[in-house]
């Protein structure tokens, strides 16, 4: 049995400036995004994205991500937690960043570059979508290294089964791990394919929408169930309802009638 090896959360420590390892997940993140982004302006002019595109995006995005994501925490799983202790909103440094609420910080971010550049929402995200699964991974390693949303009790039989010991001493699931590797690098290596080839507006983020919303709705199978806003807990877990509808919006782009060029 594995026991999780409680890493110190700076990685860095330089006087008073301490860099942490969350921000550095976060940093590999949009380096990522950079990297293959060019990549695929290069490689795939039919999206009609730029180069220099990408750096601006970029600034979009990070600043959806990390709106977007606080606000989602606060709303989403901690608001009474948020609600007792409002200085800690901007807190960032210390984790806690829902995917769904960055999710939405994104969608609105990229809807405002798309308006300013003269570009539709679809040719925006179909060129964004498959650049995000490894963002994604960094930032569940970034999860495992603090130690957070450790997963439920498993058999301890499970060769992988870990014990968290700042949780407690039993054996669970190492569900950041499973959802590196799941809505990570399994769903990019999927994205990164099947955008390889020009496809009808709209179906890549589809394909993105069902992929992240049915790994994740597995995934939350494995992690410690939350206890629900204002201790009223699920049988569905807050991270499956806010993926249910990701998975039937893709459904729907999938299922449109929708030309190549539009």
């Amino acid at each position: 049995m594995l026991i999780h090896p409680q890493f110190d959360p700076i990685a860095i420590q330089l006087g008073p400036l301490a860099i942490r390892w969350y921000g550095l997940m976060y940093l590999a993140a949009f380096l990522s995004f950079i990297w293959l982004g060019k990549r695929r302006a290069q490689a795939q002019a039919w999206h009609g994205i730029t180069v220099p595109d990408v750096d601006d995006m970029l600034f979009y995005g990070v600043l959806g991500v990390i709106l977007g994501g606080r606000l989602g925490q606060v709303i989403f799983y901690q608001p009474e937690y948020f609600l007792a202790h409002p200085g800690e909103i901007l807190a960032v440094w210390k984790g806690g960043m829902s995917f769904h609420g960055g999710f939405l910080g994104v969608l609105v971010a990229m809807a405002w570059w798309a308006k300013k550049h003269g570009k539709t929402f679809f040719q925006v995200t179909d060129f964004i979508a498959p650049l995000v699964p490894l963002g994604l991974m960094t930032g569940r390693l970034g999860n495992f290294i603090n130690g957070e949303l450790w997963g439920r009790v498993a058999d301890a039989s499970l060769p992988w089964a870990m014990v968290f010991p700042s949780v407690d001493a039993q054996p669970r699931h190492p569900s950041p791990l499973y959802q590196a590797f799941g809505e990570g690098l399994l769903l990019f290596i999927l994205l990164w394919w099947f955008s390889s080839t020009r496809r009808a507006r709209g179906v890549v983020s589809g394909m993105f929408l069902i992929g992240y919303g049915s790994l994740r709705f597995i995934a939350e199978y494995f992690r410690e169930p939350d206890h629900g806003i204002f201790g009223i807990s699920y049988v569905v877990s807050m991270g499956q309802w806010l993926s249910l509808p990701m998975v039937l919006v893709g459904i729907y782009l999938l299922m449109r009638r929708t030309s190549i060029a539009e």
